[in-house]
């Protein structure tokens, strides 16, 4: 017989993984000021293999509006300046034959709407995420109790799972509260 805490249990562990994922697409919105998690989801073609950047070049964050980018070998850096340009992160880097400098503008206001708008659907991803992890688990704790889990049993489960997404989804509310705040705030 299927024990309900390890259903919630492995519930618990995919919703982390969620918000794992949410945490990680929120470093690499920009807010106006140099971070090299920009660079995150940048992918650059090193002979033959897709890599990303920090695999291929020493980046750095020399002042607040300033990241650095240093390719290991110097033949790289077309390739990543290339890599950057067609990944629309929205940043056009410059080199000087050793280094390739992306320069990070002001945000407008314009374009901080865009981004708290961004960060409303990768939460709303996340919440997509949890639903469906809890509706599985719900599923799974029905199908139970056809088995001859005892109804009680699994009415504490699905309450206990409830409880759960609860907890979770107000951890993703304030993450999303906090970035937003981040990119609101001039």
């Amino acid at each position: 017989m299927v024990e309900v805490k390890s259903i919630i249990d492995a519930a618990g562990a995919k919703m982390q993984k969620a918000v794992d994922f949410l945490v990680e697409e929120l470093a690499t919105i920009r807010a106006g000021k140099a971070s090299v998690n920009v660079l995150n989801g940048v992918m650059v073609d090193y002979y033959g293999s897709q890599m990303g950047i920090s695999q291929v070049a020493s980046i750095t964050v020399p002042d607040a509006k300033t990241v650095l980018i240093q390719p290991w070998e110097r033949n790289m850096i077309t390739p990543i300046e290339r890599a950057i340009l067609n990944s629309n992160i929205g940043l056009t880097p410059s080199n000087n034959g050793e280094h390739i400098r992306l320069t990070i503008p002001a945000l407008t206001e314009e374009r901080r709407l865009q981004l708290v708008k961004q960060i409303k659907t990768f939460a709303e991803n996340a919440r997509v995420s949890l639903r469906n992890t809890r509706r599985d688990a719900v599923e799974v704790i029905k199908k139970a109790q056809k088995e001859g889990l005892p109804e009680d049993v699994a009415k504490d489960g699905e309450e206990d799972m409830q409880k759960l997404i609860d907890k979770v989804s107000k951890k993703v509310d304030e993450l999303i509260a906090a970035k937003e705040k981040e990119i609101m705030t001039v």
